[in-house]
């Protein structure tokens, strides 16, 4: 074998071995090695310890970085500007950004249309994927941290972290959730408590049971099941990159599953999405977060509610995120993330002593208790019944029908709410889970879990709990306030109509809907009538058996309304110490509650503005960054002059499209993002599959040595070789004959092998016939795709028995599912499977095969 060293684009060289490429014969020679235990070999495999020699892999090698370079160099020096990208990723994630963005601006309208569509057709038909995937993680997480695979070290054995406790966590906690916690924090907690879902529809539930449930709702959105999305990607790359010395992009994930076949248009693929999720998730969050910010300098200070002044918040944030991100992780992000952790926790602080502190420790207390009982059970609620939109034959009787033809519940409450956060912490994961990895060299997994799940969960729900408990605290101080000449009820806000109304009192809101017939300002009404019955309800009831037979209970009703009409239109009192959360604009909610607090009301405002603008330029110089190391094939110290590229792309992005299509233009882009987690939702289940994997290679409980097909399920479709495209296409059409001839070849009976050339040629003909059939007979597709599954189980038998015979790892979930998506490839690996036992696909075609692959079992060539 052949020693090289290579070198690397930050100026360190690689020890790399390429050992000369061998066929699949298997040595009959026996020698000690052989009589060792796979256990016993891995733990001869051990990495140096020597830090000038590079981690070598469970291989036996380094694994050779094979992405494509472009390198240019304008002088020398420290500061002399730099180009190093790869030729493919970065230039068509610009131009794919540049169009999509386009788009958004030149047809706005039908942009935001699309995507909201999908986003509600995905909520509908995939809910399941959303839900079950994280679900799955988040065990597969746990399974982690309580196995041996625990104490694995992100790096070398003698590595330790690279920054303290305290600074890497105020930067993995302002890169993953930052600035969203400012605003929703407050808002989600009122607007659960205030509007429709499944339990403020149930008019059995008391007022403070719900107000238990809207805590726990954000919880759940915020909690354990957000980090551990990024927990996994963010633990696998570090795990892949600093123990396993593979570029930190996210292609590399994949390594443990396809090897090699990562350095193809599948990884670049990868990263390239990885990129524009990145920076559409970053341009939206500034766009939308200059609006917010433009409405608290309007509520603390008038200023006006312009473009002008967003572009040029917008702008102040890009130059800033700039700055920082060019000094490097290690100052301006460190540094910046520290600040915004200490106001941060200066706010918290503040607000709890200012507040009720005893109603903050139970109801911290309380609400723990309460998401650890229910978290099981939300984290499996899909709103199955209510997707369905099918109103209850009874639910009028029994006090749940509403007026828009719903029951029980609004069927789009988990498109708005927990798969927009699902899809939103998914498609972020790959820049949080990037820059978390790149932040936690030397520390342990289970050092890893306890600061990316542990400490931010408890942190966020202490957050959540004193601002989401102080906030739905005011609201109902502000319900239960009356003073001579007013009461604070909601002003006409379409988020203030209330949703727990009494069945009897169904005749106010139709009330209602008559006066605004003849007279438009009786709207201003329709949210508080609620609150009017509780006052006037002994008159009401009298005249509710005359409504609809004569004009007295409308007669009635417009006298009462011009006496009292100004006494149910505030919602914030003189002096701002009282407000009605719910009535008023969500950007405006976060500095309202601020000024309940007396006379800090004002400090505590500007303060959080100051900390709102740099938990936005945290989220920019890491985003910059992150998209940066993606560009540049994970170079881990990209040139400052891409830094400074990526975080003005940013900058302009968020104008562009501020400027042109306004926040429905940013909406669209941002649906568009969350739109982009369904198939990340299925590339991240794949990287579980992988982080599991190499673990366990890792630990020797898997022979990455092994015998293994000689073809991989993407190599058709991964590799530029004709022979195989061929083979891939023809197997399309005659695989049942390649199972007929593997069983002819591996001695099974004539009979039984035209047996299933028979049926498997029914099988698939059927599938592809009634799916034909299906536009003139509708409901024949589904014997269609049953016939195909069937298909689909006589391969997987197939190949499940020949992995049985040959020792070739796997299991028959992984039989099934490769039949099922890529049955011609399967069909490859059947027609060409090992005689004796192969070289496993896990292995570089450049590495050598090891003398202790396995034998086939069977007696037969295949």
């Amino acid at each position: 074998m052949v020693v090289t060293e290579t070198e690397k684009p930050n100026g360190n060289t690689d020890v790399v071995i390429n050992p000369i490429m061998m066929d699949c014969k298997i040595d009959d020679d026996k020698d000690e090695d052989e009589k060792k235990t796979t256990r016993e070999r891995s733990k001869e495999r051990k990495r140096p310890v020597d830090k000038d020699v590079k981690v070598p892999n469970w291989r036996g090698a380094v694994v050779k970085d094979r992405s494509l370079w472009v390198k240019w160099s304008f002088g020398s020096g420290r500061w002399a500007p730099q180009l190093r990208f790869n030729p493919i990723v970065a230039p068509t994630a610009v131009l794919a950004v540049v169009a999509f963005v386009l788009w958004c601006i030149l047809d706005t309208e039908d942009a935001a249309k699309m995507f909201a569509s999908a986003k509600l057709s995905i909520t509908k038909n995939f809910c399941w994927i959303y839900i079950g995937s994280m679900d799955c993680w988040a065990i597969v997480i746990l399974a982690i941290y309580f196995s041996k695979y625990g104490k694995t070290k992100l790096g070398n054995e003698d590595e330790e972290p690279e920054y303290p406790d305290g600074s890497w966590f105020a930067m993995l906690f302002a890169c993953g959730v930052g600035v969203g916690l400012f605003f929703y924090a407050v808002a989600e907690p009122i607007r659960h408590f205030t509007l429709p879902n499944r339990y403020t529809a149930d008019r059995y539930k008391t007022e403070d049971e719900v107000a238990q449930f809207a805590i726990n709702t954000t919880f759940f959105h915020w909690g354990f099941h957000a980090w551990v999305v990024y927990g996994m990607v963010g633990m696998l790359l570090a795990f892949i990159s600093f123990r396993k010395g593979l570029p930190m992009t996210m292609k590399s994930c994949f390594y443990p599953l396809i090897g090699d076949r990562i350095y193809g248009w599948m990884g670049d693929l990868v990263d390239i999405m990885s990129i524009m999720t990145t920076l559409f998730g970053v341009c939206t969050s500034l766009g939308l977060g200059t609006l917010q910010l433009n409405a608290g300098l309007n509520y603390i200070f008038g200023v006006e509610k312009d473009t002008f002044t967003q572009v040029m918040i917008i702008w102040v944030i890009t130059a800033i995120a700039t700055i920082s991100v060019v000094t490097g992780v290690g100052v301006g992000v460190r540094r910046l993330s520290e600040v915004c952790f200490g106001l941060g926790m200066f706010l918290m602080l503040i607000v709890f002593f200012m507040g009720d502190s005893w109603f903050i420790f139970n109801l911290y207390t309380q609400s723990i208790g309460f998401y650890f009982q229910n978290m099981i059970g939300l984290g499996f609620h899909t709103d199955a019944f209510q997707l369905m939109n099918l109103t209850s034959v009874d639910g009028e009787s029994r006090g749940r029908k509403y007026e828009d033809g719903e029951a029980d519940s609004p069927a789009e409450w988990m498109n708005q709410w927990t798969i927009f956060y699902w899809g939103w912490w998914i498609s972020w994961s790959p820049f949080v889970g990037m820059f978390i990895a790149k932040i936690s060299k030397g520390r342990t997994i289970r050092q890893f879990i306890n600061g990316t799940l542990t400490a931010p969960m408890i942190y966020t729900f202490l957050w959540l709990t004193i601002f989401g408990g102080s906030a739905i605290r005011t609201e109902k101080i502000a319900a239960l306030s009356t003073a001579a000449d007013h009461s604070y009820c909601c002003t006409p806000n379409p988020m203030a109509l209330n949703w727990n109304i009494e069945s009897d009192d169904h005749w106010l809101k139709n009330l209602v809907k008559d006066l605004n017939k003849t007279d438009s300002s009786y709207q201003d009404l329709e949210a508080c009538v609620h609150e009017m019955a509780k006052v006037w309800n002994s008159k009401w009831k009298d005249d509710q058996e005359n409504y609809d037979k004569d004009n007295t209970t409308l007669n009635n009703f417009g006298l009462f309304y011009n006496v009292t009409k100004n006494r149910y239109k505030m919602a914030i009192s003189p002096d701002r110490s009282i407000v009605r959360l719910s009535c008023i604009e969500v950007d405006d909610m976060w500095f309202a509650l601020m000024y309940t607090n007396g006379n800090l009301g004002t400090f505590l405002s500007v303060v959080s503005l100051f900390g709102i603008v740099l938990y936005f330029v945290t989220s920019s110089d890491s985003g910059s960054l992150v998209i940066d190391i993606l560009a540049a094939n994970g170079d881990q110290d990209p040139p400052r002059l891409q830094r400074v590229f990526w975080a003005c792309l940013e900058g302009a992005t968020a104008t562009a499209l501020l400027v042109a299509g306004g926040q429905q233009a940013l909406s669209a882009l941002q649906t568009a993002s969350i739109v982009t987690g369904l198939p990340y939702a299925i590339i991240m289940s794949l990287m579980a599959v992988s982080l599991w994997r190499g673990l366990a290679m890792e630990y020797g409980d898997l022979n990455p040595y092994g015998a293994d097909f000689k073809i991989g399920i993407v190599d058709p479709i991964s590799k530029w070789e004709p022979s195989l495209w061929c083979a891939f296409l023809r197997n399309l059409f005659i695989t049942p004959v390649i199972l007929y001839q593997s069983l002819r070849s591996r001695g099974s009976s004539r009979a039984a092998s035209v047996t299933v050339l028979v049926v498997g040629y029914f099988t698939w003909g059927m599938w592809i016939l009634l799916l034909i059939l299906n536009t003139l007979l509708p409901g024949l597709y589904a014997i269609a795709w049953f016939s195909y599954l069937s298909f689909v189980a006589i391969i997987a038998a197939i190949r499940a028995d020949i992995r049985n015979k040959c020792q070739i790892h796997g299991n028959p979930v992984e039989d099934f599912f490769a039949s099922l998506i890529m049955y011609p490839s399967v069909a490859i690996q059947i027609e060409s499977a090992p005689k004796k036992g192969g070289l496993s696909t896990l292995v570089p075609m450049s590495i050598k095969k090891r003398k202790d692959t396995p034998k086939c079992t069977d007696d037969h060539d295949v």
